[in-house]
């Protein structure tokens, strides 16, 4: 996204409600986490200073603050006094290496993302504790769609989250489960990336760029131990969250050590469909495609209605 036009964009709204309207610092950290995605701001690269960041996109210091507070918070960035910022988890979308990720191993999800776009129906079938890793995605997958790259004739999305109420056992502030906050914090993360997923993709339909776009989301009563991404019905991504301790700085301006799960960069296990309905590949995807279709359909349930 070529930054001046950005900055403009950024100067318009700011006029329309004022910079107190507290929307720009989502959109700075939007695009932010666009780049550490997409490779220009890669693994252990520091990022521009806040001042060059604060006149590219048209905002203040206090804005740019803001939004590198939250990708830290999210686990993006390491902010230190007087070093800047450093980005410590990112996931490369690199298209043109698409076909070189089927070898053995682990891969990232920002090329599988990009191959399954680049197909005329789209379908993602996805179980996650937040939808922030999918939301740096799919805005990528929309510049792509809107530099006119790629044109799919449909776009659908089935996303599977843990119940908003449900007792989890991360992120929870070390040593007193009772406290609520991470799990409040965890709340407004999902919601705001679920609310841009959301709005990126009908965009793309009321802008006619997409013909058909499908989006639903239901919230199930399980503590995801692991992240599932069903591709077009034919190939699965699948990895363990991993429990880390980390430090994490309130709203209030309190630093609490929690105990939480980073997914961003994660290493995932790639299982593709063939002729051969036997092989492990074929047998691993039709086995999460019937698990994630049995949690959808007798456990999910749509935002504000009770599980059957």
């Amino acid at each position: 996204m070529d930054g001046k036009r950005y900055g403009q964009q950024v100067d318009e709204r700011q006029h329309g409600t004022g910079e107190g309207g507290g929307r720009e610092f989502q959109k700075v950290a939007d695009e932010l986490r666009a780049r550490m995605t997409d490779g220009r701001y890669p693994l252990r690269s520091f990022l521009p200073s806040q001042r060059d960041l604060a006149e590219e996109f048209g905002v203040s210091r206090d804005t740019v603050q803001r939004a590198l507070r939250e990708l830290a918070d999210e686990g993006w960035i390491e902010s230190r006094q007087g070093s800047g910022s450093r980005v410590v988890k990112a996931q490369r979308i690199q298209s043109s290496a698409a076909k070189a990720t089927r070898s053995r191993g682990g891969v990232t999800l920002g090329p599988l993302i990009s191959e399954a776009f680049e197909q005329p129906e789209v379908a993602l079938d996805v179980y996650t504790l937040t939808s922030e890793s999918l939301d740096a995605h799919i805005r990528l997958q929309a510049e792509r769609i809107r530099g006119g790259f790629i044109a799919p004739r449909h776009i659908g999305l089935r996303m599977l989250l843990p119940e908003r109420d449900l007792p989890l056992p991360y992120p929870r502030v070390e040593g007193n489960p009772g406290d609520v906050r991470l799990r409040q914090r965890l709340n407004a993360i999902t919601d705001r990336h679920t609310d841009s997923l959301r709005g990126v993709l009908e965009e793309l339909r009321t802008e006619k760029l997409v013909p058909s776009v499908d989006v639903q989301i239901r919230y199930a009563p399980l503590t995801p131990a692991f992240k599932l991404y069903v591709l077009n019905d034919a190939e699965v991504l699948h990895g363990p969250y991993e429990v880390v301790e980390r430090q994490l700085l309130l709203d209030t301006g309190e630093e609490v050590t929690a105990l939480d799960v980073l997914g961003l960069g994660a290493t995932l296990t790639h299982h593709v469909q063939d002729a051969d309905p036997n092989s492990s590949g074929s047998v691993f995807v039709t086995s999460m495609r019937a698990w994630f279709s049995s949690v959808w359909e007798l456990l999910g349930a749509e935002p504000g209605t009770s599980v059957r």
